[in-house]
């Protein structure tokens, strides 16, 4: 963990009306640098934000995304950072493309067990009229990690509001990557690779939304 006085570029996610969790009633908006005062602590008090969008959407309380500058006082951990002062560069509604994410996670690894043919149409068109028959064909027991981590996959892309049903698909997506290696470094190694392959994936739909927030 280090501390540092430089600016961070990084990403936030917001409640859906877009209103701070502190009791003051402020509402995000583009252009503006919200300040606290110091110390700042980790999960503690403070401004937070993660560099990477993947680990942004863990700790996210709604769909709205923004992509912020961090300054003065910051500390990192290991997926977040917190600073005394948080600007927002855009903020725009990520709901659909969590959603259209979740579900290209979900199809990374639809090869590890044998979804109906639905399922895989569900995932590709995000049709809501299959949504419910993909969601009941991926509730059942799986046989093997690697395609109880699919299924998990596909539950997640069709279930659960759009912050959840994103961040869960694509661990259970990098889980299903990863399990055809040995649990051992080697799986370590190919479930963070799975991760930051999702994480791209992530950050170049997001950035797109940013272009026209």
């Amino acid at each position: 963990m280090g501390k540092n006085s430089k600016t961070v570029e990084a990403w936030h996610f917001l409640r859906n009306n877009k209103r701070f969790g502190y009791g003051d009633g402020n509402i995000a908006k583009a252009g503006y640098v919200y300040s606290v005062e110091g110390p700042v602590t980790l999960c503690v008090w403070g401004l937070h934000a993660s560099r990477r969008a993947i680990d942004a959407l863990q700790y996210a309380p709604g769909a709205m995304v923004g992509r912020v500058v961090l300054s003065g006082k910051i500390i990192e951990g290991d997926d977040k950072l917190v600073a005394t002062h948080r600007e927002y560069l855009w903020i725009a509604d990520a709901t659909e493309t969590l959603r259209a994410f979740a579900r290209w996670s979900a199809l990374q690894v639809i090869q590890h067990w044998d979804a109906p043919d639905f399922v895989r149409r569900y995932l590709e068109s995000g049709k809501e009229s299959l949504r419910s028959a993909a969601l009941s064909a991926a509730e059942g027991a799986a046989r093997s990690a690697a395609r109880s981590a699919a299924r998990s996959a596909a539950w997640s892309a069709a279930y659960s509001a759009a912050e959840n049903a994103a961040w869960s698909a694509a661990r259970s997506a990098a889980e299903g990557a990863a399990n055809s290696t040995a649990r051992s470094a080697a799986w370590s190694a190919a479930y963070s690779a799975a991760w930051s392959d999702q994480n791209t994936e992530l950050e170049k739909r997001l950035m797109a939304l940013g272009e026209h927030a």
